[in-house]
């Protein structure tokens, strides 16, 4: 612990070695890095201006540096306990470094106080704003969409579409559109990796469980609850049927 963070803010800088797949698991001002695959991880730097609290207000995770693989597989705010999984893809060791954020302003809102108060109420204008301005022509696209014969093949695209759209009516700041943005990111990489013709289960599974915070956490409209949670339902029936929607 270095200390000079700010009351109720805070940050953590891990930096690890891996060759193969690990986790950090970051609880308090103890970390604990595991092997799942391949060379033992080594640790490089655990420095924290604090510990982590159990339940951190606007917690945010960041990748900083590494050529393969970081995600964050376990909010504090679900458990206590943050949980970053290392997946490196290429032979040979290779050296990562990610923050845990907490506290503070962008990109996860303001601290307690008038900043909060006065956060809460220009989310909330925002949303009276988006509500009424709903736009029926893209929830009658995305039903058309669906009537067609081909939207199996078409389905993470579809989406994608449903994902950008609903970013595009959140409040710009905050967790929501971080939940949101990890959402895309899991995305790009199951498509990047379907176009090169192989599904990855795994990756399809870290798709599901980011859409799933995003419909469970986010402050939706009803209607884009609805489209998200259908959306999840049809790649529940994709996970379980994959080779019905031409996977291989």
């Amino acid at each position: 612990m270095r200390g000079g963070g700010s009351p109720g803010e805070g940050k953590c800088t891990i930096e690890i070695v891996v060759d193969g797949a690990a986790e950090v698991e970051v609880r308090g001002d103890t970390a604990v890095l595991r092997n799942l695959a391949g060379a033992q991880p080594e640790w490089r730097r655990f420095e924290c201006t604090g510990p982590l609290p159990g339940n951190p207000a606007n917690f945010r995770f960041q990748g900083v540096d590494g050529r393969g693989r970081q995600t964050l597989i376990r909010d504090p705010r679900n458990g206590g306990a943050a949980v970053v999984r290392i997946e490196d893809p290429s032979g040979g060791r290779e050296g990562y470094k990610f923050d845990l954020m907490w506290g503070g302003g962008f990109p996860g809102g303001p601290g307690p106080g008038p900043d909060r108060d006065r956060d809460r109420g220009d989310r909330d204008r925002f949303d009276r704003d988006r509500d009424r301005h709903d736009d029926d022509a893209y929830y009658r696209d995305r039903d058309d969409f669906f009537r067609g014969g081909d939207w199996r093949q078409r389905l993470f695209e579809r989406v994608r579409v449903d994902v950008d759209h609903v970013r595009s009516v959140t409040f710009p700041f905050g967790a929501d559109q971080y939940r949101l943005a990890n959402t895309i990111q899991q995305l790009n990489e199951l498509q990047e990796k379907l176009a090169r013709g192989r599904y990855d289960r795994r990756e399809l599974d870290d798709v599901i469980e980011a859409l799933q915070r995003v419909v469970r956490d986010n402050r939706l409209s009803r209607r884009d609850r609805d489209i998200l949670a259908d959306d999840l339902d049809r790649l529940r029936d994709f996970r379980g049927r994959y080779r019905d929607y031409g996977a291989r």
